[in-house]
């Protein structure tokens, strides 16, 4: 009879974070259907009712694994910005940060996520990135005040872009006659998002 994997007693921060990491391993590695009770305990070296315990239920968890996403990504998009503001100010570097971790897995988790109803209800996500775009374009502006609508609209669109073109980015190119691999045409489409923000904001 094989062994019994030895458990030992994790505080509950430890163990809801051993519980996240190996959650966002089978999400790397599989996609959101990865992501199921048994394999997130057998992952983290627990029993389900481990997991359960401290996150209820599969959609309890998925939402715990997205919440901390997001933590990181507000913090990430804090660092970012700031930097981008320290420095010679080019929104190059600063979409192409954006766009990272949506490359990394999450964009499937939140569409996932979205189709099911959850809604993240606190500050708007990318509401800094907003703010530091809008106030380049007013420093830079001669005559008029720019309209913060306009930044605003292609934040979001560009926002939009990466979080769904590693789920259906291929698709559209192809549907576009487009038959780069999927790593190539995944970077001609954020070069052209890239210069399409440029145009549209002036920047």
């Amino acid at each position: 009879m094989p062994a019994t994997p030895t458990r030992r007693r994790r505080s509950s921060e430890m163990a809801r974070a051993t519980i996240l990491a190996a959650a966002e391993q089978l999400l790397v590695e599989g996609g959101v259907n990865a992501v199921q009770v048994r394999a997130v305990a057998r992952k983290a070296n627990m029993t389900d009712a481990g997991v359960t315990h401290h996150f209820g239920d599969l959609q309890g968890l998925l939402t715990a694994l997205i919440e901390a996403a997001g933590q990181r990504a507000r913090a990430m998009i804090d660092r970012v910005v700031e930097e981008w503001l320290a420095g010679e100010v080019d929104v190059e570097p600063l979409l192409r940060a954006l766009a990272t971790p949506y490359r990394k897995g999450y964009a499937e988790l939140a569409v996932a996520l979205h189709a099911a109803g959850w809604r993240d209800r606190g500050e708007p996500v990318f509401g800094k990135v907003v703010q530091a775009i809008h106030d380049v374009r007013v420093a830079r502006s001669r005559g008029a005040a720019p309209d913060l609508l306009d930044t605003r609209l292609a934040v979001a669109a560009f926002h939009q872009a990466i979080a769904t073109d590693p789920l259906f980015g291929e698709e559209f190119r192809r549907s576009a006659g487009l038959k780069s691999s999927a790593g190539k045409g995944a970077e001609q489409q954020l070069d052209w998002w890239i210069r399409a923000v440029r145009r549209t904001l002036d920047l």
